[in-house]
């Protein structure tokens, strides 16, 4: 059985937090044109409630437009068309959260074979959208030891939810939070092999690990609030952007497991996008002509209000 994981207490109240992230790149030669895109306007959901965001772009772009992607979120395209040596994207964000996992009982979940069984392909059968999330993506291979490695959690008849936060539990246990340790890119399996990374390398291994079973999962990307409950303990990666991962289980939905820091992401969490990867979801990329080398500075404050 899976050890014990703290659910969110009946008691709990809906959460209001406060994002402000700035992200700031600064040019060693200028830039002359640039073409971008950014994943940075949070998800609304019955959970997460939009209060207020704005974002500010400097310099100021020549062409802004926004669209909603293949998997919901809200992406902004901007291109800058005269020469800078500096570009500085700044966003404040409030949103209010509800308690998610009152009631969630990982026992009363379904088998996990029933739920792999279920999304395999059969001619005739029902499409369900969730299958889409069974497959490798860019920066998750489905390989025989993450199978191996998921398979200790998922014993035979075991619930899908029991077993999706026993393998959570060991992915914290086992491996080690060191930032220098991998890189934007860095693939799950590698990140598998090294036994260390941050929160992007830590939901990769655990989607790679889901899916190498034939469970849906995806990857999350978002904030944790800075300044904890009194008593409770400072989260790992709040001073940044952070990720998670999303187990889908019929009859509940998408369930939110935050390995990195060993929790159901809930009050604490605010979530900007979902996609396959990071490579669907990262906050910022496109393409630019000239800058030559470039330093990046990211500052995140996320607090309750």
């Amino acid at each position: 059985m899976t050890e014990p994981i703290a659910p969110t207490p009946a008691h709990a109240k809906p959460t209001v937090l406060s994002v402000s992230h700035r992200t700031t790149y600064q040019y060693s030669t200028p830039v002359e044109t640039a073409q971008h895109l950014a994943t940075i306007r949070p998800l609304a959901s019955p959970w997460q409630r939009i209060v207020n965001h704005t974002e500010c772009i400097e310099p100021e772009p020549s062409y802004l437009t926004s669209r909603f992607d293949a998997f919901g979120n809200d992406v902004l395209y901007f291109a800058l068309d005269t020469p800078h040596e500096r570009l500085q994207m700044t966003c404040e964000t409030t949103v209010r959260l509800t308690p998610r996992w009152v009631d969630l009982d990982p026992l009363a979940t379904p088998a996990w074979e029933t739920v792999a069984q279920a999304l395999r392909f059969h001619v005739g059968g029902v499409f369900a959208p969730e299958s889409e999330f069974c497959f490798a993506s860019p920066n998750v291979t489905l390989k025989p030891s993450l199978r191996a490695y998921a398979l200790e959690s998922f014993k035979p008849d075991r619930p899908l939810v029991d077993g999706a936060i026993d393998l959570m539990h060991r992915i914290h246990a086992d491996f080690a939070y060191k930032p220098t340790a991998t890189a934007f890119d860095t693939p799950a399996e590698r990140a598998f092999e090294l036994k260390s990374g941050v929160c992007q390398d830590f939901a990769q291994v655990m989607i790679g690990c889901l899916r190498a079973i034939g469970l849906p999962a995806r990857y999350v990307s978002g904030y944790l609030r800075n300044d904890p409950p009194p008593g409770q303990p400072r989260l790992i990666g709040a001073d940044a952007s952070h990720a998670w991962v999303s187990v889908h289980c019929p009859e509940i939905g998408w369930i939110d497991l935050d390995p990195t820091n060993d929790v159901l992401a809930d009050l604490d969490h605010v979530t900007l996008a979902t996609g396959r990867d990071y490579s669907d979801v990262s906050l910022l990329r496109g393409m630019i002509l000239g800058g030559g080398a470039h330093q990046v500075d990211v500052a995140v404050s996320v607090f309750a209000l």
